[in-house]
């Protein structure tokens, strides 16, 4: 049977559910040490993308199917919103970076490493929209430059990549002797 035409079942929202928060906490972790120093804010975006790769390929292998991603994102969004840290930027960050990140799966018919590779680099561009607490705004001020601009967007793309790599590392050597994938 071919599971990309058929939707989406309860069995996969709920595990879409589950590495949703899985990468919500993630990114949360590295949003908490990210405060010790404004520089850490900057590079918190390909930080999580390295650590926060392994929920993602996870939730791609379990549900190959349409709408997982974007799913994942609303999901993840929602909880931004109930968390205080929602703004329109990181509504239109998450929309685009998931519409693109489902379209690199559907076109790569979803079992693809590479389509769900690049899917995870577009799905990583979200978090470089993440709003910063009014105290940073000033240090950070200090630090901006272009070059730093380029580091802001280069991380997640650099760390997605990262992560990727060591999602993969760790399927073959944990998860798929295991048994789980």
């Amino acid at each position: 049977m071919n599971t990309q035409k058929k939707g989406m079942t309860g069995k996969d929202i709920i595990t879409v559910g589950i590495f949703s928060a899985i990468y919500f906490v993630i990114n949360f972790a590295f949003m908490l040490l990210s405060g010790l120093h404004p520089l850490l804010w900057i590079l918190m975006p390909g930080l999580i993308a390295i650590f926060a790769g392994i929920p993602f390929l996870m939730m791609c292998t379990k549900v190959p199917k349409t709408g997982a991603v974007v799913l994942m994102g609303f999901i993840t969004a929602l909880i931004y919103f109930v968390t205080g840290q929602f703004t329109v930027v990181i509504l239109i960050a998450f929309a685009v970076s998931c519409i693109l990140a489902e379209l690199c799966r559907i076109c790569s018919h979803y079992r693809s490493f590479r389509g769900n590779a690049l899917a995870y680099v577009f799905f990583s561009l979200q978090i470089s929209q993440q709003g910063m607490p009014e105290a940073y705004v000033s240090t950070l001020a200090a630090l901006t430059s272009p070059g730093m601009i380029v580091v802001l967007v280069g991380a997640p793309i650099v760390g997605a990549i990262l992560g990727i790599l060591l999602a993969k590392g760790m399927f073959r050597k944990h998860f798929e002797k295991a048994g789980i994938l």
